[in-house]
């Protein structure tokens, strides 16, 4: 059964399903890092639409104010309400409000890159990032998506699910190639995922960038379950494995289990 057919069955079973809603959703989720200004041909392709209806969803989200048009390229590009749907979220997040000032503070005592992220499927979401002066562009911004088995806090997220998702997680997610060192062996993630799981937190090298070592502490709920992670990354060229995992280590884990979620 292709996606496409298992959506329409899905919206039969559902009969508060709105099909026209769903499709403007997945106009505005087009955008992304790779694809910040889209042609009307370029949107209907990557949504599955015919261009007419991607024209009126495209015109409607245009004239709500949802998009901005360029008048010469006829490009569309998201606008700033965008940012009142972040907005949104992050108000209504405990986790965020919670853990944001100690995450602030723990970036100024250790002078280094701090994070804290959500679970978002097969990947991780940053909710949180408090940059250092070096810190680049994209790794400022909240919103941003890793793939789990890449990352450090996808590895402490995979160390705590149950036996049966585990192994379909390292079995079909995606992994990708970002750096000459990231592992795309799944067995040799499922090692790295067992000693995330048997030391407390993840911790990756040189997996997403060169040089950076990411380690990961677990925010559980009230039902034990991984709701969140506070990750820290540092230069290896600055920061020696063992030294990592003496001063960083303890710290992120404090400040991990002192942020208390209800769900």
């Amino acid at each position: 059964m292709t996606k496409e057919v298992a959506m329409k069955a899905k919206e039969k079973q559902d009969t508060l399903f709105v099909s026209s809603l769903e499709k403007g959703l997945r106009i505005m989720a087009a955008f992304n890092a790779h694809r910040t200004e889209l042609g009307l041909t370029e949107l209907a392709e990557i949504v599955g639409l015919d261009k007419s209806a991607a024209q009126r969803f495209t015109n409607t989200l245009h004239k709500t104010g949802y998009l901005e048009k360029d008048p010469e390229s006829r490009r569309f590009r998201p606008s700033t309400k965008f940012l009142e749907f972040a907005a949104a979220y992050l108000w209504s997040d405990p986790f965020v409000q919670l853990a944001m000032p100690k995450l602030i503070e723990l970036s100024r005592d250790l002078g280094e890159r701090i994070n804290a992220a959500r679970p978002a499927g097969t990947h991780i979401i940053y909710v949180i990032r408090i940059p250092t002066q070096h810190t680049s562009f994209a790794a400022m911004l909240v919103g941003n998506k890793v793939q789990m088995l890449s990352s450090s806090s996808g590895r402490i997220m995979l160390a705590h699910m149950s036996e049966e998702e585990r192994r379909e997680a390292l079995a079909t997610w995606p992994i990708d190639q970002a750096t000459p060192r990231t592992v795309t062996d799944r067995s040799q993630i499922a090692r790295e995922v067992e000693e995330a799981g048997q030391r407390g937190y993840g911790m990756t090298v040189s997996q997403n960038i060169v040089n950076e070592v990411a380690l990961a502490a677990p925010v559980f709920n009230r039902v034990g379950k991984v709701a969140g992670t506070v990750q820290c990354s540092v230069s290896s060229l600055k920061w020696p494995i063992e030294r990592v995992h003496r001063d960083i280590a303890p710290r992120l884990m404090e400040v991990a289990n002192s942020i208390n979620l209800l769900r």
